[in-house]
């Protein structure tokens, strides 16, 4: 089995647009050859998905996730290029799970770009004044923040963050993998996530732990 870096998987992703454990299996199976990883990929069906960026996905549905007996309600709206596939099983099963998702996840903004200007600065000055506190050399300070803000965008982008029933996978990923197999574009446009209570104190229940219960039965 050959061992492939990091490096290698980002770049085959840049190329094809597959998912990262995707490339990940497609180099290690082609023995760290790129080229032959695109075909692996192109013969699989994922590399195709890239191909339906331009295309326009008007369609879809809007749907609601509530949870824990109308404790947690996710509204969002999923896209895709046809009436016949948002009626279809794969695209609902789709849906239903980035709504599971976001109730658990409850992620704050959808995409990196998302995020403002002013809270990505914040965030900058928070995390250089937490390295500084541990005495970490100023060369290092500025990649380590780097480091440390992809994390954050981890925690609060939903297109970053793991997928809750298969944390090796991000939600770009499982809506990429989606996209190969369906064969149209598919787009999370936009979502809400409710919460009962939100902004008043009160007694504190865990409540993404209840959905992970339900994701577990």
């Amino acid at each position: 089995m050959a061992d492939v870096s990091s490096a290698q998987i980002k770049m085959l992703r840049e190329r094809t647009g597959a998912g990262m454990m995707d490339c990940k299996k497609a180099l290690v199976e082609c023995n760290g050859d790129t080229e032959k990883a695109c075909d692996f990929l192109r013969e699989k069906g994922l590399a195709a998905a890239a191909k339906k960026e331009g295309r326009v996905a008007a369609e879809g549905t809007v749907e609601s996730y509530i949870h824990g007996g109308g404790r947690i309600g996710v509204l969002l709206e999923v896209n895709c290029e046809t009436d016949f596939v948002a009626r279809g099983d794969e695209f609902k099963v789709l849906v239903r799970d980035l709504g599971l998702h976001i109730a658990a996840a409850n992620p704050q903004y959808l995409t990196k770009e998302d995020v403002p200007a002013a809270v990505l600065q914040h965030e900058r000055d928070i995390l250089k004044a937490q390295a500084l506190n541990e005495g970490k050399p100023e060369k290092i300070i500025e990649k380590m923040v780097e480091g440390r803000i992809e994390k954050f965008y981890k925690e609060v982008c939903l297109m970053e963050q793991p997928f809750v029933k298969d944390p090796d996978k991000s939600i770009h990923d499982l809506v990429l993998d989606k996209t190969a197999i369906i064969g149209e574009r598919i787009v999370i446009r936009r979502f809400t996530r409710y919460e009962l209570g939100a902004g008043i104190e009160k007694r504190q229940d865990d409540f993404a732990a209840d959905v992970m219960k339900e994701i577990n039965r």
